[in-house]
């Protein structure tokens, strides 16, 4: 008796569902094609939201349907939309790579790279503190405590604001004479480890932004908070982009987010105008 053609024994053995195990070995396929650690780390963490998501109730398979269901869960959540077309273009290499790893079915994973994303209206350029924000937001950890030392030191870097004060101030206190600037600290108030994670940093901001009264304040705002503080004291385009390490102009000009002055004009005072 002749043997059935191997080809229709491999397709069978693709999935529709896939389970935990699998999600896994497909994100660690996803990773290891990533060369830029700032693009495995937005990765990473916009594949797990998607698989806590997924597993949070029974699917019928990972498909395109599935994926808008996940899409309008990120909508529903307000989310930008720059935010939103990353996580589904991690969705789709996710796919991508179950598939090439005989995991998924080809035709599912291609009706999910067909998901399109959120149409972008404008340009999301953050939020903004004012000078008088951006002071109460580096002072408001407590200074007399060793984890509120580290916490100014650390706000004052990304605003900045007298940084070198507040900076030796924390690693004195600390007793950091090598290493990493910043530790860990645990709840007796004593350093411990060797550094600090990316979402320690988010926990600090929002819990000082929050003290002030400013909602939905990312560490990436004190960056552009300090861009247009600078410009508004005079600073010159230029040497901002130099301090943001921009390599275009352009990208410096929509961290400044200026807007118009029609009432006091850039060319109603230039020197030439006639004596009254």
């Amino acid at each position: 008796m002749k043997q059935k053609p191997s080809s229709r024994r491999r397709r069978n053995s693709t999935k529709s569902i896939l389970r935990l195990p699998d999600l896994e070995h497909a994100k660690a396929a996803v990773l290891n094609s990533l060369t830029s650690a700032d693009a495995q780390r937005g990765y990473r963490q916009a594949i797990d939201e998607f698989v806590d998501w997924y597993c949070s109730e029974p699917r019928l398979a990972f498909n395109r349907i599935v994926v808008l269901r996940y899409r309008s869960h990120l909508e529903s959540r307000q989310l930008a939309p720059g935010t939103i077309n990353l996580s589904l273009g991690a969705v789709r290499r996710l796919a991508y790579e179950a598939a090439d790893c005989g995991l998924l079915s080809a035709d599912l994973a291609a009706g999910i790279r067909r998901v399109k994303g959120v149409e972008k209206l404008g340009i999301r350029l953050g939020n903004w503190l004012t000078a008088e924000q951006g002071n109460a937001l580096w002072q408001a950890p407590d200074r007399h405590r060793l984890k509120g030392k580290r916490d100014r030191a650390l706000l004052a870097l990304l605003v900045p604001d007298w940084v070198r004060t507040e900076l030796e101030d924390w690693l004195a206190a600390a007793a950091i004479d090598q290493g990493r600037l910043f530790r860990r600290v645990n709840k007796v108030g004593k350093t411990w480890g060797d550094g600090m994670t990316v979402k320690a940093v988010w926990h600090i901001v929002k819990e000082s932004a929050r003290s002030i009264g400013v909602a939905r304040l990312a560490p990436h705002d004190l960056r552009r908070t300090c861009a247009r503080l600078c410009h508004a004291s005079g600073g010159e385009l230029e040497q901002i982009q130099f301090l943001l390490g921009h390599v275009s102009v352009q990208t410096t000009e929509r961290y400044l987010g200026c807007k118009q002055r029609i009432r006091s004009a850039v060319n109603d005072r230039i020197g030439i105008e006639p004596n009254p």
